[in-house]
C-alpha cells in the first residue's frame, strides 16, 4: 500500500451570500450536490450521487463532461462531520482505501457578508494555473457561488 502524501495540498478560501447551514447543505444534500459539486462544462446526474454524511459515511458522486460523455466517479469516506461548522472527508477514486487517499476540510465561518468557507485539500499538488487539481477545485467553487446565489 503506497500512504498518500499529505505534506502536498493547497487552500481555497471563500466568502458566499448565504449562511454556514445553506453552505453546508449545499456540501450534504443530495440535491444540492448535484447542482454544483463539477467544474463548468461538467455535470454530475442526480441519479448518481449517494451521501451518507456521518462518521464513517461514504459518498460517491458521478461528474459528465457534457462535451464527450465522458464518466468521472469520485467518492470517499466522512471522517469528521460537525454541522454547520466543519466537514472533513476522503476524496477520489472509492474504491481507494481512506488510508491512501487525499483529504478534504471544509471549514465554516459566519461573517457579516454571509459565510466564509476554507477549502483544504491534503494529499495532492496544487497551484493556481495547474489545469488540474487547484484549477478543477477552484471552479468548481465558482459553480458552488453561482448554486447559492441562485
Amino acid at each position: 500500500m503506497t500512504v498518500t502524501d499529505r505534506t502536498q495540498g493547497f487552500t481555497i478560501a471563500r466568502t458566499y451570500r448565504a449562511t454556514p447551514q445553506e453552505v453546508w447543505e449545499a456540501w450534504t444534500d443530495p440535491d444540492s450536490v448535484s447542482q454544483w459539486w463539477h467544474p463548468h462544462r461538467l455535470s454530475t446526474p442526480r441519479e448518481s450521487v449517494e451521501l451518507d454524511p456521518r462518521i464513517g459515511g461514504r459518498y460517491v458522486y458521478t461528474m459528465v463532461v457534457d462535451a464527450t460523455g465522458e464518466r468521472i466517479v469520485s467518492g470517499g469516506v466522512y471522517l469528521e462531520v460537525t454541522p454547520y461548522e466543519r466537514l472533513v472527508f476522503t476524496w477520489g477514486d472509492p474504491a481507494v482505501d481512506p488510508d491512501d487517499a487525499p483529504v478534504v476540510t471544509v471549514a465554516l465561518e459566519p461573517v457579516d457578508t454571509g459565510t466564509l468557507m476554507t477549502f483544504e485539500l491534503r494529499g495532492v499538488p496544487g497551484s493556481l494555473g495547474d489545469g488540474s487539481f487547484y484549477d478543477g477545485w477552484d471552479d468548481t467553487l465558482i459553480v458552488l457561488a453561482e448554486h447559492l446565489e441562485s
